[in-house]
């Protein structure tokens, strides 16, 4: 596939990042997955009129038409965080991945920078994995090269054995099962955090979708640093999004673009998913396919192209993922449907209940 064009600018506009702030209690951040999957709570939020429903996430069986496609991202969360020590002077390093580059070394945020100099060299898993730093970035970030034995296939391999999964640093409890941080669907390996609204499927319930008629199509996002870089800028306009690889194939496109010629409605499933469909919609709605790298911002002002409705979960303040859904349903109405989870106990973030925008 070509490199896809990304087709959609964003919107100019004075709001602030304080315009986006909300009260919530540290204990309604979920620390653990709920036992099913399905159970979660979810709030039905309609775009238009701001009024909302309560109810559970298989309610979604209930808002979806035979008519409509479900667009998934597929992304896998691979053991991204590697606990190891500096060669030359044995004091502990961490290491978070964010992206694999073109010519296969790696981007990585990494603790403490001080140590990570260019030519710095660091070994983990007792000397499974090797690391050599050769460029800093202007964010800090370090490119890192990885070596290890012949007998693995990939990198990959590698960091199942070394690594481990990394979780969002809010969640303060440890992960038994690091199955609960994937989705059902997940098939690609490259993300270093999980496309969290996608959690609550399960096998059985996206049986009973399809069986509905529904469209089911996946393409993929692997979710990098966008996820965690804070909005530091006062106004959002002056917000710069870190860049992530996606993928979308022709097969894919034509599908999504044969529902929405038919009348249905394109409901994307999490934010990643919004931001490749938005990101190669052209301007008569047409979804093209193609691979390549996004850094769209979606916030109010900016005018969907491809999204008609949107399953995700409750963001943090002041976030990009907080606009964006802002940008969908209104600002007014989506901090109004905030404010009613918070009363309800509603929980919150990556391992919390869903919303359905509408």
């Amino acid at each position: 596939m070509n490199n896809a064009t990304i087709f959609n600018q964003r919107p100019e506009t004075d709001l602030r990042t304080s315009d986006f702030d909300y009260e919530l209690p540290e204990e309604l951040i979920a620390q653990t997955p709920i036992e099913h999957r399905d159970a979660s709570r979810l709030l039905m939020l309609d775009k238009v009129t701001g009024k909302v429903h309560h109810g559970t996430f298989r309610d979604i069986l209930t808002r979806l038409h035979p008519e409509d496609i479900l667009v998934v991202n597929a992304s896998r969360v691979i053991p991204a965080r590697l606990l190891g020590q500096s060669d030359r002077t044995g004091a502990p390093m961490e290491l978070l991945l964010l992206r694999m580059q073109q010519d296969g070394r790696w981007e990585t945020l990494v603790r403490p920078g001080k140590r990570a100099r260019v030519g710095a060299a660091f070994s983990f898993g007792g000397g499974t994995l090797h690391a050599v730093v050769e460029e800093v970035l202007e964010s800090g970030n370090r490119i890192v090269r990885f070596s290890y034995p012949p007998d693995y296939k990939n990198i990959y391999e590698v960091l199942h054995r070394v690594g481990t999964m990394p979780l969002p640093p809010y969640i303060k409890q440890r992960l038994e099962d690091g199955e609960r941080y994937q989705t059902v669907y997940a098939k690609t390996e490259g993300s270093a955090a999980a496309p969290t609204a996608g959690l609550h499927f399960t096998p059985e319930l996206l049986d009973e979708i399809r069986t509905m008629g529904v469209g089911y199509a996946e393409l993929l996002l692997h979710v990098g640093l966008g996820t965690f870089r804070p909005v530091k800028c006062d106004r959002i306009a002056d917000h710069v999004m870190h860049t992530e690889a996606f993928s979308i194939t022709d097969q894919v496109a034509q599908q999504i673009n044969e529902r929405r010629w038919a009348g249905g409605r394109i409901v994307c499933v999490g934010t990643t998913t919004a931001r490749v469909l938005e990101s190669v919609t052209d301007e008569a709605g047409q979804v093209h396919a193609g691979s390549g790298e996004t850094g769209i911002f979606i916030y109010p002002g900016y005018r969907f192209r491809a999204v008609d409705a949107l399953v995700t979960n409750f963001h943090l303040p002041q976030s990009t993922l907080l606009m964006l859904v802002s940008a969908l349903a209104g600002r007014d109405h989506v901090l109004a449907a905030y404010r009613e989870a918070v009363e309800r106990r509603y929980r919150f973030f990556s391992f919390g209940d869903a919303m359905l925008i509408e």
